[in-house]
């Protein structure tokens, strides 16, 4: 298990700064692409320096091509909906992939790792190192996520005791007043919103995760699957070897 560290904040931060700094060096970009976002700190959120880290190096890759990036916020399920449904739009992010998704996307380069944790409350104590430990406890996940092909499956055949929440803020209240015995959530998001102004230091110091029970898993933007979408997401990958995502 793992109690909360706030160094992730800070460092996310900077990098934002950092990333930022880049692609300002970059001649300015001429023509619009949208891309629909759920609002996910550290990653990409609007409330962020550039629009998060993910958001940051989207925006420098593209910046080579020639384009600015506008991000457009919606609650997760909305947000893959808009990006794949809405002509508006050249895609979403930040998502994981699945065989599912496969047959929706076309997928960048990675634009971010995540690692998902079981957050509880200390006082309550750990739910266990393992999904098949959680049995009826109830967990909650944020509607439309993936959370692992073992997890999503166990969900399936009823196997895990789930309900489903708007976004990871609201599941992290309802776990502070013990709706939830537990929660699936990112670490750095965890980190983040635990650092921001909707909880105090006694939120803080009542949380604590296991982080092994998941694999780390990077994310990517999902371009849609035509052939408008095969294109950008040549351009993207092409152009994001030049600004070496992986140093950055």
């Amino acid at each position: 298990m793992r109690f909360l560290r706030t160094v992730g904040l800070p460092f996310c931060l900077l990098t934002c700064c950092a990333l930022s700094a880049v692609h300002a060096q970059v001649a300015p970009a001429t023509r619009i692409v949208r891309l629909a976002a759920d609002d996910w700190p550290p990653f990409v959120s609007p409330k962020l320096p550039a629009d998060g880290m993910s958001a940051t190096m989207v925006s420098a890759v593209f910046e080579r091509i020639g384009y600015a990036v506008k991000y457009e916020y919606f609650p997760w399920k909305r947000t893959m909906q808009f990006g794949l449904g809405d002509p508006r739009y050249a895609g979403f992010m930040a998502v994981w992939r699945t065989p599912e998704r496969e047959k929706l996307c076309h997928f960048s380069v990675p634009i971010g790792n995540t690692l998902a944790v079981l957050a509880y409350l200390k006082e309550d104590g750990s739910p266990g190192a393992s999904l098949h430990e959680l049995g009826k406890l109830r967990v909650g996940t944020v509607a439309g996520y993936a959370n692992g092909e073992q997890f999503d499956a166990m969900v399936a055949r009823g196997e895990l005791s789930t309900e489903e929440g708007l976004n990871d803020a609201t599941n992290l209240k309802k776990l502070l007043i013990r709706r939830y015995r537990v929660i699936v959530i990112e670490r750095h998001v965890l980190q983040h919103l635990l650092m921001g102004p909707e909880f105090g230091k006694a939120e803080r110091e009542r949380i604590a995760f296991v982080d092994t029970v998941f694999k780390e898993r990077p994310v990517h933007v999902c371009f849609k699957r035509d052939a408008a979408g095969a294109l950008q997401q040549k351009r993207f990958n092409e152009a994001a070897r030049e600004v070496d995502l992986a140093r950055l």
